[in-house]
C-alpha cells in the first residue's frame, strides 16, 4: 500500500480517469493522500502565435472544475483527494509534483496506440525515466478490455 499516490489525469477522457481512480483507490493505503494532477499547455495558436488561445486562467478554472467534477463522480465516498491542475510539460511537470510531495507512486493511463500516441509516449518514457518514485503505466482501455477478455476466456 503507499502512503502518498499521484495520478495523471486527461480531463476529457472520463473513462481514463474512472479506471485510474479505481486502481489508485486499491493501491492506496487507508490513511494515505491521493492527489489528481491534470496538466495543460497555456500556449496559444500553436503555429500561430498571434492567434490568441483560451485565457490561461480560463483554461485552468475549466480543468480544475472537470477534476473536481470526477473526482467527486469516480472516489468512493470515503476518499478525498487534493487537486493540482498545472501548466506546461507535463513530464516535467509531474515529476516536478512527484518530488514535491515526496509521492511514492505516480500512475499514468496509456493511451496506446491512438493518434495522440507519441505525444503521451513521449510524457510516459520522461516520467519513467526522471520520477523520484515508482511509476505505474495502466494500458490504454482498448487494451485492457482486450486483456479481460482473455482473462475470461480461461
Amino acid at each position: 500500500m503507499y502512503q502518498k499516490l499521484i495520478i495523471a489525469i486527461d480531463p476529457e477522457d472520463h473513462g481514463e480517469a474512472k479506471r485510474a481512480l479505481a486502481a489508485a483507490t486499491d493501491l492506496l493505503a487507508e490513511d494515505g493522500e491521493l492527489h489528481l494532477v491534470s496538466v495543460y499547455s497555456p500556449g496559444g495558436g500553436g503555429f500561430f502565435p498571434h492567434v490568441a488561445g483560451e485565457a490561461p486562467e480560463k483554461k485552468e478554472a475549466e480543468v480544475q472544475q472537470t477534476l473536481d467534477l470526477l473526482a467527486r463522480k469516480y472516489l468512493p465516498m470515503n476518499r478525498d483527494a487534493r487537486l493540482h491542475v498545472v501548466a506546461g510539460s507535463a513530464g516535467e511537470k509531474l515529476v516536478g509534483l512527484a518530488g514535491q510531495l515526496h509521492a511514492d507512486l505516480l500512475l499514468l493511463v496509456s493511451r496506446g496506440d491512438s493518434t495522440l500516441w507519441p505525444l503521451r509516449r513521449a510524457t510516459v518514457e520522461y516520467v519513467s525515466i526522471h520520477a523520484p518514485c515508482r511509476v505505474l503505466v495502466l494500458p490504454s482501455q482498448k487494451k485492457a478490455g482486450r486483456e479481460e477478455t482473455l482473462d475470461n476466456s480461461d
